[in-house]
């Protein structure tokens, strides 16, 4: 018997678990630029990091991959990462948000388990490897480290699940050596993040190794390369993924060149190459494909979607060059809330395309079409 596919109305409160998981760490953001907004009761500076990797977009991915895989035991786990980001608002890092956002972890394993049986492959192994850093993450987290030391974990969740989404697409037009390529990278930055929690020094070189490794691949093998010279969604959407992976790459030789970091301004630009620079792009590019796919509305494509693009990217290197290189306090500071200002432009035009969409829809059916009078 075929199972059930998860209804529209039952992924509504697990996005907008999401969503909220978003706000809050892009609020959390605000506080720690230092910004005169109001102190919440509990430190939610100190789940940032988490709250945009964990509850933002670990519970987009499960969420899709639950839809995919079309069984409504398997929006559970999407469920637990957005229910442990509300955790993390409520109460900071407590104990019982940190086991929700593990458990998420183990059943995207388990979603991904069940994918294997459908279409095994390097993708979907990808995946998996994005899905087990995820737990790696929430493990070491747990077990008494800091966020900041257990960022190479949540990037690898980030970048082996995006890689293995572009080889997904990039599997007909791959050169011979494509697919061992994949994999070589792909265990050098496991084994890079690995190392880092045993051997800090020398897992950090290894790991910015293995992020470079990846771009590289994605570079010369992604469809992107041919598509930006398109028209319409497809030349936006390779022009997202293009400057995503230009920042990544410069993540990879911090990471690679100078070695461990924990604090300070190189910290701030690693971890905001990562996961604004490249993660906020690869959001931006994919969604007017992926969000169709989960709530079953079009979003139509529009130029105006280049808009909040470019304000990631332009406040993006002021934070990075002004503020973090050049030590400049107001570039940092009002680099960041520039950062702040595009994700929020990104999802308040998305939510309106969404509604104008909608609308449309409906005046189109009462409508009723026009009858030609018969002579």
């Amino acid at each position: 018997m075929n199972p059930r596919p998860i209804a529209v109305q039952w992924r509504l409160p697990v996005l907008a678990a999401g969503g909220f998981a978003l706000v809050s760490g892009l609020y959390a953001a605000l506080l720690l630029l230092g910004l005169p907004v109001p102190a919440p009761h509990v430190p939610l500076e100190q789940v940032h990091g988490p709250l945009m990797v964990l509850g933002f977009v670990g519970t987009l991915v499960a969420l899709e991959r639950a839809v995919a895989l079309g069984t409504r035991w398997a929006l559970l786990a999407p469920a637990c990462s957005g229910a442990g980001a509300v955790l993390l608002v409520l109460t900071g890092p407590s104990l019982p948000g940190r086991l929700l956002l593990m458990l998420a972890s183990v059943l995207l394993v388990l979603i991904y388990h069940r994918l294997w049986g459908r279409q095994p492959g390097p993708a979907l192994l990808a995946q998996v490897t994005g899905a087990l850093s995820w737990y790696a993450a929430t493990l070491l987290w747990l077990a008494g480290l800091s966020v900041p030391e257990i960022v190479p974990w949540l990037a690898t969740f980030v970048v082996a699940t995006i890689a293995g989404e572009r080889l997904e697409l990039a599997h007909l037009t791959l050169p011979r050596h494509g697919v061992g390529w994949f994999l070589a990278a792909l265990g050098m930055l496991t084994a890079g993040a690995t190392a880092t929690a045993l051997w800090p020094a020398v897992g950090a070189y290894l790991f910015g190794v293995g992020l470079l490794a990846t771009v590289a691949w994605l570079v010369v093998c992604d469809v992107a390369r041919r598509t930006v010279r398109a028209v319409g969604l497809p030349r936006y959407v390779a022009v997202g993924l293009l400057t995503g992976y230009a920042w990544l790459a410069l993540a990879g030789l911090l990471w690679a060149g100078a070695g461990p970091v924990t604090g300070g301004s190189r910290y701030d630009a690693t971890l905001h190459l990562v996961f604004l620079g490249f993660t906020m792009s690869m959001i931006f590019a994919h969604a007017p494909v992926i969000l169709p796919a989960v709530l079953r509305r079009p979003l139509p494509y529009g130029p105006w979607l280049y808009a909040p693009l470019a304000l990631l990217h332009t406040t993006l290197t002021i934070r990075v060059l002004v503020g973090d290189v050049l030590g400049v306090p107001a570039g940092w500071r009002w680099g960041g809330v520039g950062n702040v200002l595009a994700v929020l432009g990104f999802v308040g035009g998305v939510v309106a395309a969404l509604v104008r969409a909608a609308r449309r829809r409906t005046r189109t059916a009462v409508v009723p079409p026009v009858v030609p009078a018969v002579r």
